[in-house]
């Protein structure tokens, strides 16, 4: 065992050495060659992606976890690095598209991601003038970003659609029971109680008043308006009470973790369908996320069937998993 402990170093200098000299030329790599392939990508795990020209390694990739989403690679699970890994396989795609079509980076859009980026994670003190000599792949993401919204610039939901969804959706726009409440907040059950004798039978304008007065609550100012809720807004133990009262009313005093609570039921509004321009808005946005997923799916399909590109997980550091696993 130990002669062969010895002589594993000189066996791998003697493959690295012929290796070296081999596949030069245009000639195919040669069993040696391809052994040294092996051991490399053993050793040092080798490329994991390759677009046209380009290979890319894990600390690419861990260089891009961390810039798109803020977090070390480590302590992410399996299933959320193949997920990064997927994204960053196809923004890769995206960037090398980009630059066959010779799209760059203004000065000014350089300054301004960079700024962006210093205010987001800064200290609040006033940052210095961003850099934009750095190196190109300090951009990537932001050159990605660019080329596919030349892709999707063109997208819009028209008013037809917009229609035609809301009549197919109705259900989704039905809102259900709602109430408006209003509330006093006090500190002490004693002091609840004492609010609760001012009000119990007294006009709104009385409870108003005392709101103003006595409630601790954020919106003591608005005479204790908390807003409108459907059930499932509130924590439970304060909806079994406020939708059990009448319209109008108000209840005994509720304990929280907030402190004691006397809620007034002003108002109740009964199930109501949302009207097409009260529904416009919200059914804008998802045709056009739709749209764009759906555009963008497209069209890196087609790049990746006329790029030269291609994985390898084996080499990943991590135990890759596909999506139908």
């Amino acid at each position: 065992m130990k002669s062969v402990r010895r002589a594993a170093p000189a066996v791998l200098a003697v493959v690295f050495l012929l290796a070296s000299g081999c596949g030069r030329g245009g000639e195919k790599a040669g069993p040696v060659a391809k052994i040294s392939n092996f051991v490399q990508a053993k050793l040092g795990r080798g490329p994991i992606l390759r677009v046209e020209s380009r290979e890319f390694s894990n600390d690419d990739l861990q260089a891009y976890i961390k810039t798109t989403g803020g977090n070390e690679a480590k302590g992410l699970s399996a299933a959320s690095l193949s997920r990064l890994f997927d994204r960053f396989v196809d923004d890769r795609i995206l960037l090398d598209a980009a630059r066959q079509r010779n799209l760059t980076l203004t000065w000014v859009e350089k300054k301004s991601y960079l700024a962006k980026r210093a205010g987001e994670t800064g200290t609040g003190q006033a940052a210095p003038e961003p850099d934009v000599a750095g190196p190109d792949s300090m951009f990537d993401g932001l050159l990605v970003d660019k080329y596919t919204y030349q892709v999707i610039k063109d997208i819009h939901a028209d008013d037809a659609e917009v229609q035609t969804y809301y009549d197919l959706h109705k259900k989704d726009f039905l809102l259900p029971e709602r109430v408006q409440v209003s509330q006093i907040l006090v500190p002490t059950e004693q002091r609840a109680v004492a609010a609760l004798r001012r009000v119990e039978n007294a006009p709104e304008e009385e409870f108003r008043k005392v709101a103003r007065e006595e409630s601790s609550g954020p919106e003591a100012f608005k005479g204790g308006v908390m807003g409108v809720y459907r059930q499932g807004d509130l924590p439970y133990d304060m909806e079994k009470v406020i939708f059990a009262l009448n319209e109008g009313k108000v209840s005994q005093v509720v304990e929280s973790s907030y402190g004691y609570h006397v809620f007034r039921l002003d108002k109740k509004f009964p199930p109501q369908l949302q009207s097409l321009a009260e529904a416009a808005p919200a059914i804008r946005i998802k045709i056009l996320e739709q749209k764009i997923k759906d555009a963008l799916a497209i069209h890196l399909e087609g790049l990746k069937e006329t790029l030269s590109w291609k994985t390898f997980p084996e080499n990943l550091f991590f135990a890759y998993q596909r999506l139908d696993q």
